[in-house]
């Protein structure tokens, strides 16, 4: 199929669920067009022994859509900047070892933790799943995903140190754990293809390379467009300024072997802040503020569509559905251990209330990144199809139950008068 028929198919879908899911369900956007998408992928599967040729076109329709290519090739880059944009880079700075500690310490020992539990518990449902392939799966999901995180958090009024903090960890470790996804995975595949690492010294270079590169690419093409925009006053000319930032520097970063998420969140924090500041009249300001929020909130719709969608393609089975139940937990205690470590580590430099951990491990959303990472494991590998129904069920109960509950989280630990203190004494 053409990828412009893919596209109207996808556009009218998504419309069409996100007006019923406004006229009825009143969700957030986002959830809502997934759970539509869900339950009309359940019906179509209900009645494939009675009208065939309705499921099986349908299936047929997701699986010429490459996820993977989809989100980490297309529509990513545009998400992160997007995200990016608007965000405080002030309060950001302000959770800065935080931040950092979450987004490197805590994705490697959540990639430990889940993946050694995940080792201990395919065999009891007969899963003989290496201990690599394990560490795989660890690294995929541990991510929180800043495009569902920052969905969520728009509406759920978290206090603004807390949103920071959320905010900055789902944007740089979702970099960083794609660094160590493929790291893992060359290492499972043994030293072969294109992601084949040989020994420690291919893992540190490709950490060097992709994740310090990244940000360095990020900071010169979002200083040269920065001093383009100053230079100017033209909001049309500037918003494509913009555009072309996006999709050059993302095209350019993947060719260099560059991370593409990081270089965009660099770049979407730049313009964000001091392109907003110093190089933006107050008319441009506004038009590209519309158009970024356009562009994310149509993509957004595209991408929780695809993932409601997802579920014509899986080979479910119960063992794997009990097996992805069962990591729900493990993931979210691995969280929990994740985000605790560094809050105690930094309370001798930062005051936080216990609702701090609590708000951090439930708001760590999983989302289509660790879909599309599943998705981008080799069809050959005979693991494949229980890590990616694992990882479906853990990214649709992450989506659906935490995204759901984070907001009347946040208000009931506001409430109660444990949210986060402001900093006593010096920044972190």
């Amino acid at each position: 199929m053409e990828f412009l028929d893919l596209a109207a198919i996808l556009l009218v879908l998504a419309a069409v669920f996100g007006y019923l899911n406004l006229k009825f369900l009143k969700l957030p956007t986002t959830i809502g067009i997934m759970l539509i998408g869900l339950l009309s992928s359940v019906v179509l599967l209900v009645l494939r022994d009675a009208l065939p040729l309705v499921p099986e076109a349908a299936g047929r329709f997701v699986e010429s859509i490459d996820f993977n290519k989809t989100l980490m090739e297309g529509m990513l880059s545009f998400l992160l900047f997007a995200g990016a944009l608007h965000v405080n880079l002030g309060n950001l700075l302000d959770q800065k070892r935080l931040v950092a500690i979450m987004a490197s310490f805590g994705v490697v020992l959540s990639t430990f933790l889940i993946g050694g539990a995940a080792w201990l518990l395919f065999p009891l449902f007969g899963f003989g799943v290496p201990f690599l392939w394990c560490l795989v799966f660890g690294a995929l999901i541990s991510p929180t995903d800043p495009v569902a995180v920052l969905g969520i958090l728009k509406t759920a009024g978290a206090p603004k140190s807390l949103e920071a903090k959320i905010t900055g960890e789902s944007l740089f470790n979702d970099g960083v754990g794609v660094v160590v996804y493929l790291a893992l995975l060359g290492m499972a595949l043994g030293g072969h293809g294109d992601h084949g690492m040989n020994g420690a010294g291919d893992v540190a270079k490709l950490f060097v390379v992709e994740a310090g590169g990244g940000m360095l690419w990020g900071f010169l093409i979002g200083f040269a467009a920065y001093f383009m925009l100053r230079s100017i006053d033209n909001y049309q000319i500037e918003v494509l300024i913009t555009l072309a930032l996006v999709t050059a520097g993302y095209r350019l970063a993947s060719h260099w072997h560059l991370s593409g998420p990081l270089a965009m969140v660099v770049a979407g924090l730049m313009i964000g802040n001091q392109g907003r500041s110093f190089a933006m009249s107050e008319r441009t300001r506004e038009h590209i503020d519309t158009f970024w929020e356009l562009v994310d909130e149509i993509l957004n719709a595209v991408l929780f569509l695809l993932i409601g969608l997802e579920l014509l393609v899986l080979d479910l089975t119960g063992k794997a559905l009990a097996v992805g139940a069962i990591l729900i937990a493990i993931v979210l205690a691995s969280r929990f251990v994740a985000t605790s470590i560094p809050v105690i580590l930094l309370k001798g430099r930062r005051e936080f209330s216990p609702g701090v951990v609590r708000i951090l491990t439930w708001g760590g959303l999983r989302g289509g990144i660790s879909v599309a990472l599943a998705l981008g494991i080799p069809k050959t590998i005979e693991h494949r199809e229980v890590i990616l129904v694992a990882t479906y069920v853990v990214v649709v109960f992450s989506i659906v139950v935490q995204g759901l509950t984070l907001k009347p989280l946040v208000a009931r630990v506001v409430r109660e008068g444990d949210e986060e203190e402001e900093p006593t004494i010096s920044s972190a």
